[in-house]
Parts: structure tokens; C-alpha cells; sequence
């Protein structure tokens, strides 16, 4: 098998709830070695999961993204290994546990910063430099160390300090406002929350520029990454259209300014199917897979600007034929006619998808604590290094020893000293709930 493309990179992954470990999980892909540093002493909330330890009563009332175990959202003896929010971006890492607080967990630290090529965290900005963990000290220890730090509103600024998740900083962007229903307030707004993604997409791009950029010049680099700033370029027509002509953009719901869209009732129990007509071709595809019903024929619809100006009067007629189909079928008849449509899919729909499965999309990882279960695979092929998954997603400590003993070089009389100052362990405290 060839090479992958970061393989021989050592990345430190310090990073909490979805930003970061998305972002590293990227570079493991690719062949990074990816040692995900965390700590037994503190639990770190909606990382792995929301409690340490949750009844089963109580994890059965949460929603999927704060439980959502499997076996009938069934917590187990260590539950924060089956989180599936957290191990959906765990495969390909290593994982270790050490007590950053203390003096002698700092050693440890700076040893692993020695033999590393990147650190990448997304904690509050304060939160590291508390720990005198800071550029300037990494630097010290490794003067051609990559430092990158995804935050939610950067490094500098008067809202340095401030702390958000992804829900926070696409409010702060406007993006609320902009996806809600022309009906409804934001409050109602799903759980999508791509800015996490947005920000961790952004951080793996820096590393990897900054890589290339030691490998030219030999100098390491200072990677400060807004989460907002990097989300903002996925409304920057709306910001631009803003400050060039002082519109404010309002929001459209599922709609379309220069199209028939919408998204529409199907047969079954929540089922529906986006469709857009946006030509006269488009119009034509519908009204033929239809059956050019009478309504077709009604004047208000007549060009493509009457079909958008009336899409009010439109919107219930098409519903009342797609209501007579599945929502696959649906989208397959007007798909096969020229129109652009597409089923509305969860997440059972998207594992069973006939496309999906072609391009092997989901890929099949067991993990000692949670199971055999399918898992979103990379969003891209690379056709001579395709990513391997070679580690399924990393229980707390896992891989300790390997760590300890032979990448930092510790005797077996330290660890065990190590183990009893609490650094070392694949369990959270006791006193942790």
C-alpha cells in the first residue's frame, strides 16, 4: 500500500466537543499519527458525552446528540467510549491521559511536544495559558512546533474570552436568522451546527499550509483560528451584498429569489422530497410527470417569473401530487424528466442510500466497548493514498503504555508513579458524576 500523505507527521490533539477532533480526524485520514491528550481529573462536557456517569433512566431522556448510545441508548460500564457524538471523530488516533495541571503532567507534556510536529486545541483562549502552556513555552521546547488554536472568536480581541459553541457563533454570524422559517423564530431552528465544521476544516488547512511551509523554510508557525471568521465565508455574498448596496437579506426559508423551491410533503410519516424550477424546461418535466394536471394550465404560472411571484398558490398544488408518492419515487420520476429533485433523507434513509453505498461512504469499525457499527467515512477519495482507517475510535487512555513507554521513554517504576499522581488511568475519577 502507498504512502499516505501526512503518514510520519505526529499531531498532539488537544481539542474539546467537535471543532478540533473533526479537524484532526481529517489529518489522521490522511496518515497522520494523531495522539489525542486528555485527562482522567476533569470531565470534559459534550466532548464525551454530558455526565461521566449517567443513569440509564436519565440517558434515555436526553436527545441522540447528548446520549444516544447504542444498545437501546444503553450507557454501559464506561460510557464516555460510547458517546457516538465523540466517536464519530475518533477513528485513526492514539490516545493517552495526563494531568496538565500539575507540574510533573507539564514534563510529561513537554516530552510528548518534543518528538510532535503540530498541537491543535480549541479551548477558551486563557484555558491553556492558565497551565503556562503558550506559544512562546512550546517553542522553548520545540522551536519549529506548529501551535495552531481554533477559537471561537480568536486569539486577539475584545471577545477573546468570550465562550461559545457552534449554536453562539452562527448566531453571532447572522446564520440564524438567515436559515430559520419565514414563519417561525430561530428558536426553532434545528441542531445543524456546520460551523464547528467550518472552523475545523479551516484549522486543518492551516496546519497542513504551515507543514509545508517548515519543510521549505524550516520555521515552525502560530496558526490563530476564528471559528466565526472562518464560518462568515459561507454567507459572504450576504455580508458583501450588505456593505456594497446596504441590503439586509431576510430569511427564505426553503425558497429560492430566482426559482420555484421548496420542500414537500410526501406519503408516509414525515417524508418529503426538495424539488426546484427554476426554467420552463423545469416546468415542463413537472407538469408531465404530474400528468399535466389542470392547475398547470392556470395563468398565474405562466412564465418562470409568475411561477416564483405566485409560489404561495403553487406551493400546496404540487404538494398535492407529491403527496400521492414516496418521496424516492417522487424524486426519481421528476429526476428522470429533467427536474432538479432530490428525497429529504435521515439518518436511516442516508445509510440505506444507493449512492452512498456505491461509494463506500460509510465504513465498518468495531470498538471494544460499543460494538460493530457503520460510520461516515471521509468526504473525499484520493486515488493513489486512499485514507486507511487503521485504528477504531480511541477509548480514554487507550494506548497509555505504548505512549509512556515507548515513544517518551519512561521506565516502569515512572509510569506506576505516574499512574498513582493520577495522570495515567482509563477512567474519569470516582468523584466525577
Amino acid at each position: 500500500m502507498a504512502s499516505l500523505p501526512l503518514e510520519g507527521i505526529r499531531i498532539i490533539d488537544l481539542g474539546v466537543v467537535a471543532a478540533v477532533p473533526y479537524s484532526t480526524m481529517m489529518l489522521a485520514d490522511m496518515g497522520a499519527e494523531v495522539i489525542r491528550v486528555e485527562t482522567t481529573q476533569v470531565f470534559p462536557h459534550l466532548t464525551r458525552g454530558v455526565l461521566a456517569r449517567p443513569t440509564r433512566e436519565l440517558a434515555r431522556q436526553w436527545i441522540t446528540t447528548s446520549g444516544g448510545y447504542p444498545n437501546d441508548r444503553e450507557p454501559g460500564e464506561r460510557p464516555w467510549n460510547r458517546y457516538p457524538f465523540f466517536n464519530y471523530m475518533a477513528r485513526n488516533k492514539l490516545g493517552m491521559t495526563v494531568d496538565l495541571r500539575k507540574p510533573s503532567g507539564l514534563e510529561v507534556f513537554s516530552r510528548l511536544v518534543r518528538i510532535s510536529d503540530a498541537i491543535m486545541e480549541n479551548n477558551t483562549p486563557s484555558s491553556l495559558e492558565r497551565m503556562g502552556i503558550t506559544y512562546e513555552w512550546l517553542c522553548g521546547v520545540r522551536p519549529d512546533i506548529i501551535f495552531v488554536r481554533l477559537s471561537s472568536f480568536g486569539q486577539t480581541g475584545p471577545y477573546r474570552d468570550y465562550r461559545a459553541f457552534g449554536l453562539q457563533t452562527e448566531s453571532f454570524c447572522g446564520h440564524d436568522l438567515l436559515r430559520k422559517y419565514r414563519d417561525r423564530d430561530p428558536s426553532h431552528n434545528s441542531w445543524a451546527v456546520p460551523s464547528d465544521h467550518a472552523g475545523g476544516l479551516s484549522a486543518a488547512i492551516g496546519c497542513m499550509m504551515a507543514l509545508i511551509r517548515r519543510r521549505r523554510t524550516g520555521r515552525g508557525e502560530l496558526i490563530d483560528v476564528s471559528m466565526v471568521e472562518s464560518f462568515l465565508n459561507n454567507v459572504g455574498h450576504i455580508v458583501m451584498d450588505y456593505t456594497m448596496n446596504g441590503r439586509v437579506q431576510e430569511s427564505l426559508g426553503n425558497r429560492d429569489r430566482d426559482a420555484v423551491q421548496g420542500v414537500y410533503r410526501c406519503k408516509g410519516d414525515d417524508r418529503w422530497v426538495a424539488i426546484t424550477i427554476a426554467t420552463d424546461e423545469h416546468w415542463r418535466g413537472l407538469r408531465e410527470t404530474a400528468g399535466n394536471p389542470a392547475w398547470c394550465d392556470d395563468r398565474r404560472f405562466g412564465t418562470v417569473c409568475d411561477r416564483i411571484r405566485n409560489q404561495d398558490a403553487l406551493d400546496p398544488l404540487i404538494e398535492s401530487w407529491t403527496l400521492q408518492h414516496e418521496h424516492r419515487e417522487a424524486a426519481s420520476m421528476l429526476q428522470s424528466r429533467g427536474v432538479p429533485a432530490g428525497p429529504v433523507l435521515d439518518d436511516a434513509d442516508a445509510y440505506a442510500d444507493p449512492h452512498l453505498r456505491e461509494r463506500a461512504f460509510f465504513v465498518r469499525l468495531k470498538q471494544a466497548e460499543c460494538g460493530e457499527h457503520l460510520y461516515p467515512g471521509p468526504p473525499w477519495k484520493l486515488s493513489s493514498t486512499p485514507a486507511a482507517m487503521r485504528h477504531p475510535p480511541v477509548r480514554l487512555g487507550e494506548h497509555n503504555e505504548f505512549i509512556y513507554k515507548q515513544l517518551l521513554g519512561y521506565s516502569d517504576r515512572e509510569y506506576e508513579e505516574l499512574e498513582r499522581q493520577g495522570h495515567i488511568g482509563t477512567d474519569y475519577a470516582p468523584q466525577i458524576p
